[in-house]
């Protein structure tokens, strides 16, 4: 048994070296390869595979759901944070079923379910208002997240108290909303509207306006009223109209901020004082042609000219200073010579009359202020953002407050009253709103199946690659030989040996130096 084994060893070793490196190194990876596979296969085949049994949990689902799995005995394992459980991929469906079944997981929102599971006495009024509005918030946030292009919403809803009195006034219920909206989808006026409509349908005496919409990058969804509004009569109107201006004026900030800084990195605040009063007047102008004479256009002309030249009548009356006479009066005696001369000339000039009906714009916009807070790229070092950004920041938003308001107001405004109306800070945000994030899963066995088929392939391509070259050395060596030239001996041609090349060389010597050659003979002959 032992001389066979050492036989078949030798063979092996024979084998082996004459083999060539190329032959050496395809061999060893072939069998790198086939222990790679077999241990592969072997780990697949006795490995577990977990797959996702359900995601975006919550801490306290996910603890629910673990605490359930390990009473049964199953294994488990939580991924993404704690928001992700994975179980054996056999179980995955069954466990779906009787989780649900059981009515696991129980997410802690309320919804109107809980009232059929849970009626019964004992529960105060006030127990049960705080129940209605968290089961209204719940559903209202489900209703939203079924609409195309929102992935998730947070509902806030506020409820006025209702009033014991028949002749009082019921206030009005408002809600808030918060969004996260996929990236880069745009909701069009119509769908808006609905959104509008649904939360106001869904909520008792919840009118439109008192219902604020925004997504996770401070973006306002307003609503646009149809109604023209005349000249803001009403403290509604008035209302609705300052906030339109106010949010035109922040959403534009806030967009051409954000786009320069990042929109979750800027908050923008717009407050406006604007004027609702409104003017009709009536002017009537006359002014001159002719500006410069102050002169108008001669329509009609009138020249009178009278003279006169000669005597006069003669004076009378009577002489006396009685009673009724005239003291000094001229007497009847003498006669009296005189000129007369009247110039009289009437010109109508034709003027430019005006008139002008005016009617003054019932919205100005008196006085301005915009209040901007700036996240820093390292949110705990504010030095990190630039001084020089934060000048030009102000810059920006002095111009749009000077060219937002009204004209003869801003004319009156210095540098100082105009920096006065704009504020920029600079301060990290610890208010964000947070929203889980979706990850997809990969699990670790595609990670490991991967890795083996890279592995198969490379080997696969060295062999091929070595086997072209070894196929290409033995073309270039069978060419080299066909081109070796086949060489024949001549027939007539001496061998040459010892004694033929002796011969030669004397031959040779007995022409060049024939004095030497015959030296050499007779000391042959001497010798001999």
């Amino acid at each position: 048994m032992n001389e066979r084994l050492k036989q078949v060893i030798e063979r092996f070793k024979l084998f082996w070296s004459e083999r060539t490196k190329q032959q050496k190194a395809v061999t060893i990876g072939l069998i790198g390869a086939l222990i790679v596979a077999v241990a592969l296969t072997a780990f697949f085949a006795t490995r577990t595979n977990f797959v996702p049994l359900y995601s975006n949990l919550s801490p306290q689902e996910a603890g629910q759901i673990k605490a359930t799995l390990d009473q049964r005995g199953i294994k488990s394992q939580i991924t993404d944070n704690g928001t992700t459980i994975l179980v054996p991929e056999q179980l995955v469906n069954t466990l779906k079923v009787e989780l649900a079944a059981e009515g696991i997981p129980d997410s802690g929102s309320i919804d109107y379910s809980f009232f059929g599971k849970n009626s019964g006495f004992g529960m105060t009024d006030n127990e049960f208002n705080v129940l209605k509005i968290e089961a209204m918030q719940t559903e209202l946030a489900n209703l939203i997240k079924s609409i195309d292009g929102v992935e998730d919403a947070k509902v806030m809803i506020n409820l006025p108290q209702p009033t014991i009195f028949v002749g009082d006034q019921q206030e009005e219920a408002s809600a808030s909303i918060v969004l996260k909206t996929k990236a880069g989808y745009k909701f069009n006026e119509q769908q808006i509207k609905s959104l509008y409509h649904l939360v106001s349908k869904s909520v008792p005496n919840l009118p439109t306006e008192n219902i604020v919409i925004m997504n996770q990058y401070f973006e306002y969804f307003d609503l646009k009223n149809e109604e023209n509004f005349s000249s803001g009569k009403t403290f509604a109107e008035q209302y609705e109209v300052k906030q339109q201006i106010e949010r035109d004026i922040q959403r534009r900030v806030q967009q051409m901020l954000g786009t320069m800084i990042g929109q979750d990195k800027v908050v923008v605040s717009v407050t406006a004082d604007v004027d609702f009063t409104q003017e009709n007047r009536q002017e009537e102008l006359v002014e001159p042609v002719d500006k410069e004479n102050m002169e108008g256009i001669a329509v009609s002309v009138q020249r009178i000219t009278e003279t006169f030249s000669g005597k006069g009548a003669q004076a009378g009356g009577t002489v006396g200073t009685g009673e009724n006479a005239v003291p000094g009066y001229e007497g009847a005696n003498g006669e009296t010579n005189g000129d007369y001369e009247r110039i009289e000339e009437t010109i109508n000039n034709e003027v430019n009359r005006i008139k002008r009906e005016i009617v003054a714009s019932p919205y100005k916009i008196k006085d301005l202020g915009i209040q901007v807070m700036v996240e820093p790229p390292k949110p705990n070092d504010p030095n990190s953002l630039p001084a020089q950004t934060v000048d030009d920041i102000t810059k920006i938003l002095g111009t749009i407050v000077r060219t937002s308001v009204d004209k003869d107001m801003a004319q009156q405004w210095t540098e100082a009253d105009l920096q006065n109306r704009v504020v920029v800070s600079v301060q990290p945000f610890n208010g964000k709103v947070k929203f889980d994030e979706q990850t997809s899963i990969i699990p670790t066995w595609a990670y490991i199946v991967g890795g083996g088929v890279i592995v198969l392939l490379l080997v696969l391509i060295i062999f091929l690659w070595l086997r072209r070259r070894k196929r290409e050395e033995m073309d270039d060596l069978l060419l080299q030989e066909e081109q070796v030239a086949i060489q024949i001996p001549d027939v007539n041609e001496e061998v040459e040996t010892e004694a033929t090349l002796r011969r030669k060389q004397l031959e040779k010597l007995a022409k060049e130096k024939p004095e030497e050659f015959a030296k050499l003979l007779r000391t042959w002959l001497m010798e001999e």
